[in-house]
């Protein structure tokens, strides 16, 4: 396992946290996880001989520490600037913050898979690739 290069690319995580607390919208924070996931697969499948799967896996997850811990350092400024979270929050059945604790890590593993299965296909694709080329 290459941890340097998770622990680096996990920084988009720790930057994406500040960002959609402070600036980045729900609406448009899938466009910038799309171009974040596609750089992270590349990355992996560049960098990493093997064990592409589980790199993405390992990123998910530090990215959905770096997020969750920054949403709920940051809770109240997250709930200003997150009209329909807060809403949403409001009817659950467990305090928001324990909520956030509980789903983060769900999340991370969900995205770490999807990061995973393109660091897989990128690696592929790239074996593929002429090495002249």
């Amino acid at each position: 396992m290459n941890w340097k290069l998770i622990l680096q690319l996990s920084l988009f995580g720790l930057a994406m946290g500040m960002a959609t607390v402070f600036y980045v919208g729900s609406r448009i924070e899938p466009f910038f996880w799309l171009v974040i996931f596609i750089f992270c697969a590349y990355t992996i499948a560049r960098k990493c001989p093997k064990n592409h799967f589980w790199h993405g896996v390992l990123l998910g997850l530090a990215n959905s520490v770096w997020i969750t811990g920054a949403h709920i350092l940051l809770f109240n400024q997250y709930l200003a600037s997150h009209e329909q979270e807060a809403n949403m929050m409001r009817s659950l059945p467990l305090a928001p913050k324990a909520m956030m604790a509980i789903t983060g890590p769900v999340v991370g593993v969900v995205s770490g898979v999807v990061m995973g299965i393109l660091a897989v296909i990128v690696g592929k694709v790239l074996k593929r690739a002429p090495a002249g080329r």
